[in-house]
């Protein structure tokens, strides 16, 4: 069996969308081990880390040796021949563009499934995420959140591992005209807003009944949102994707996790299924300002998993500082690279990811940083009640 699977449209409609997504065969009698997930930050990569000479890459590849799934958001979109014109001036430090180089980079320390639903898919027109998604599938690499029309951009990307694991991918925010797919047009699976503000009823419905379905077949769902509806203080989460979160766990899925606001987020557990609101970034290759973000921009965290029956029965938390000054690279400054955090950097992502939860109502319980026999440290997370 190939370890990754696109799942194609069949004849049900997702509530009245226009949408349909292929039925899964129910799976039976999956292994005892555990499902090891890892969650990392997104990965704004658009420069092979491995050209850099970067230290980390023997330490994350190490440090998810043996990991069943490890997932991020590529938020860059890939230039081959398919790519059309830059939809942003060429000049922009918001144009985020890379070589299909930067998909081996993420696959040699062990990704094996990313999402592609995020604001910068459509940085190369239509042609850009069909030239992505080339580069994806010649690479075998399982993915969720674009496609060649709507219903390809709707449906789970399917990894077949121990057990079969579906990402569900989604963007809400920042998709511009003409990036969002539709049932003749390559783009994004776009959660529109409402006029009254809320997400359209009909993009939601349509996102949570493909995790449904997903879910009734047997595999183990990841959710994932990329949101760019951030609040006042990018650190707070809104209540629009809490309540979000909470309705993918009812659908199936085994846990929730958001990018797009390049912070940390807080973290709750809802029915035994731990929601990371968000995880700020694996990789950021920015080139804004120096002073356009702050320092929480260059920290993140990785959460890693055990599923057995579908549910989450152990998560741990893993600090992790990113390079902010960078390195010349081609004539330019390279910033973003990832390394395990230490020291005052792992105190000061603990205390701010306790926080953050607190705020979200205190669903959580930590435990106090490890040193860890694979590397830097661990916080172990567990519900403190079943909500």
């Amino acid at each position: 069996m190939s370890p990754v699977c696109r799942l194609e449209p069949t004849r049900r409609r997702l509530l009245a969308a226009g949408i349909s997504v292929a039925f899964l065969p129910v799976l039976t009698g999956a292994g005892r081990r555990p499902l090891r997930i890892s969650l990392l930050g997104q990965a704004l990569i658009k420069t092979d880390l491995r050209a850099l000479g970067w230290d980390g890459l023997g330490e994350f590849r190490r440090l998810l040796k043996g990991r069943d799934v490890v997932f991020t958001d590529l938020e860059t979109v890939i230039a081959g021949p398919l790519a059309g014109k830059s939809t942003r001036p060429a000049d922009s430090e918001v144009l985020h563009v890379g070589d299909p180089a930067v998909i081996d980079c993420l696959q040699a320390i062990g990704v094996n499934i990313v999402a592609t639903s995020n604001n910068h898919a459509w940085d190369l027109d239509s042609g850009g995420i069909l030239s992505t998604i080339d580069a994806l599938e010649a690479r075998k690499l399982a993915y969720a959140g674009t496609g060649r029309d709507l219903a390809a951009a709707s449906a789970p990307g399917v990894l077949n591992v121990r057990e079969r694991v579906a990402l569900v991918s989604a963007a809400a925010g920042a998709i511009r005209e003409g990036g969002a797919a539709t049932e003749t047009r390559p783009g994004v699976n776009e959660l529109r807003r409402a006029s009254e503000g809320a997400l359209a009823q009909i993009d939601v419905e349509r996102y949570l009944a493909t995790i449904r379905i997903a879910a009734d077949s047997g595999a183990v769902v990841i959710a994932y949102l990329h949101s760019h509806y951030w609040e006042p203080r990018k650190s707070d989460t809104p209540t629009w994707q809490r309540d979000l979160a909470r309705r993918a766990v009812d659908a199936g899925a085994a846990t929730f996790v958001a990018h797009g606001v390049p912070e940390l987020q807080g973290i709750e557990y809802y029915r035994g299924a731990p929601l990371f609101h968000g995880l700020a970034s694996f990789i950021f290759q920015s080139e804004k300002p120096d002073d356009a973000y702050g320092p929480e921009a260059w920290q993140s965290a990785i959460a890693e998993l055990d599923v057995v029956d579908g549910r989450v029965t152990a998560a741990q938390l893993l600090p992790v500082q990113l390079d902010f000054r960078g390195m010349e690279h081609g004539g330019k400054r390279v910033r973003g690279s990832p390394r395990l955090a230490v020291g005052q950097s792992v105190e000061e992502i603990a205390e701010r990811l306790i926080r953050l939860s607190a705020a979200l109502g205190g669903s959580v319980r930590f435990e106090a940083p490890q040193r860890w026999r694979r590397g830097g440290f661990a916080m172990q997370i567990s519900p403190i009640a079943a909500r």
